[in-house]
This record gives structure tokens, sequence and C-alpha cells, in this order.
């Protein structure tokens, strides 16, 4: 099951974090840019290069202490076709460079639709009679709020297909109580959400207690964090909110179990924008990536038991 390999990560590596491969323009170096626009002028192309590049350093600096990355697709659809084979390229490197890959892409509908985003981001297409990776990630974000026929389209992957889902529950947003916290029958639309997790993943249980459908809690949100977490014992969580969004180690630290693992905190901004700060040459940041990378891992490592099987 994928969530088996995320957690071997994990514990090869003793750290519990995700990188997110959000990029603009303003985070990249400009040498890079110059670079970039060079050989593609200053165009989409110019601009998908420069992300391109960027993410290849970062993951070179990372791929060893770091057991994923997760690059959020609104960035890279926002450059069109070079964006997306941007994209497409950064997760195949991340990969070979055997790091897990979690794509950032809120996917939303249901019955052949669902299926199609299912094919596109975790499975296979077939094309007279051959069949092709379009982009091959190991874990996609969802939103399960279409209920159950949003969800059923994606499980023969998460059973069969060796991948995963992280299905979007107690988000980190400011304004996620105006839906998630209304109660129905007496408990919050959420919790409702993370119980409906623990149901499809069912029939997609690892071997270290986890199921291949996982939850996106925030870490702004450590008090329901710590609830969802004793309520939903076989749901892996990815926690965003970590770092620029506000939150830190004590915050995200009620998401773990006894042996330090069901879960994976994000940070995008304070890993990949490290060089902007702290006194780093441009042609330092992917070391200021990996420098940030590590301080997190300790940082929420501190407050953890050893991280084992």
């Amino acid at each position: 099951m994928s969530m088996d390999r995320l957690i071997e990560g994990i514990v090869k590596t003793q750290n519990p974090t995700v990188v997110g491969l959000d990029p603009k323009l303003s985070y990249i170096p400009e040498y890079l840019r110059q670079q970039a626009f060079a050989e593609h002028g200053e165009t989409l192309e110019g601009a998908a290069a420069a992300f391109l590049a960027f993410n290849l350093g970062i993951i070179d600096a990372i791929y060893d202490v770091v057991p994923a990355v997760k690059p959020q697709a609104a960035y890279y659809e926002a450059l069109g076709w070079p964006g997306v084979r941007a994209l497409c390229e950064t997760i195949a490197y991340a990969r070979k460079k055997g790091m897990f890959v979690i794509t950032d892409g809120k996917r939303n509908d249901i019955g052949s639709t669902m299926e199609a985003y299912a094919q596109a981001h975790l499975g296979t297409t077939v094309v007279a009679g051959s069949s092709y990776t379009p982009f091959g990630a190991d874990c996609l974000t969802v939103n399960g709020y279409l209920g159950t026929d949003g969800i059923t389209p994606l499980l023969p992957l998460c059973r069969e297909g060796d991948k995963g889902i992280f299905v979007l529950v107690k988000t980190s947003n400011p304004s996620s109580g105006e839906l998630q916290d209304k109660l129905i029958e007496g408990q919050p639309v959420y919790l409702h959400m993370g119980r409906n997790c623990e149901r499809w993943g069912q029939e997609a249980m690892g071997k270290y207690g986890y199921s291949s459908v996982g939850a996106v809690v925030g870490a702004t949100y450590p008090d329901q964090l710590m609830q969802l977490r004793k309520a939903l014992p076989h749901t892996f969580f990815l926690v965003p909110g970590y770092g620029a969004q506000g939150g830190g180690a004590r915050d995200v630290a009620g998401g773990f179990d006894e042996r330090g693992l069901g879960a994976v905190i994000n940070s995008s901004r304070g890993i990949i924008c490290a060089w902007q700060k702290g006194g780093w040459k441009p042609e330092q940041y992917a070391q200021a990536a990996r420098e940030e990378a590590l301080r997190m891992q300790r940082d929420i490592t501190s407050l953890l038991p050893k991280i084992c099987l």
C-alpha cells in the first residue's frame, strides 16, 4: 500500500515532513530565471523551465533527508501546458530520487470525471492498446465533500494500484469553520468526514495500521488535530499550516501516534524560500532549503517519541 511506502520513508529518514514544491517566479533566484529566459524567452515556456530547474535543485538537496514532496498543481497549471509538463517532469525526477510524491490537486467530482482525474494523476491511460502513465504521483489530495460518489472512483487504485489519497477533513484556512465546524447530530462536519475516511479506507489497509485513504488536517487547529487523531486510528494525516501559515511543532504534535507515526507535516514557502532570509546567496538556495528542512525535522521530532514501525 502507498501509505506503507510513505511510512517507511519517514522511518528511514527519521523525518515526518514533506516539502511543498509551490514555485513562483519571485521565489526563484534571478540567475535561474535569466538562464531559462535566455533559452526560452520571457514566455510561459521560460517560466516553466525556471520552475523545473528550481525544483530539481531543491530535490537534489533534500532527497536523502526528507521522504516526500508535494507539488501544488495550480502553480504549474497557471503556466498552461509548459507548466503542466514541468509538473510531470518534477514528479518523475522526485520519484527517480526515491521520494514519495503527493500531488496537491484537491480534485472533486463524481463518476467518469473522477475516474479521469484518478487516471491522470495516479493511474494509467490506454492509447491504441498501449498503457501510459500521465503524471505518476503516489498520492493525490481530493475534496470529499461530494460524498462517497466522489471517492469511490479512486478506491480501486488505493486497493490495487499502490496509490493513495488525502481527503480534505479540517483544512488550515481561517474560514474553514464556516462549514467544517457546523454540527450534524451534535458533532462537527469535519468529524463526520474523518469517519468517512476510516470507512473508505477499510478495504485498503496497510501493514502498519494505516489505510491508503488519508486526511488533510491543518496545523492551525491543534485541538481538532488531536481530537481527530484519537477518533481516526487508521487514517494517516497530511498536515499543512506549519511555518508560513503560523503552525509550530507544538501545534502538530497531537497528530502523531505513540510510535511517532500517523502524520506528515508540510512546509512550502518556509523551505523553498529559505534562501531569501538569513544571508544566503542566490546560488545557495538549495543548500538553504536543506538546512531549513533539517531545522524543521529537529523542531518536530524533539516533541515526538523515536519514530519506529
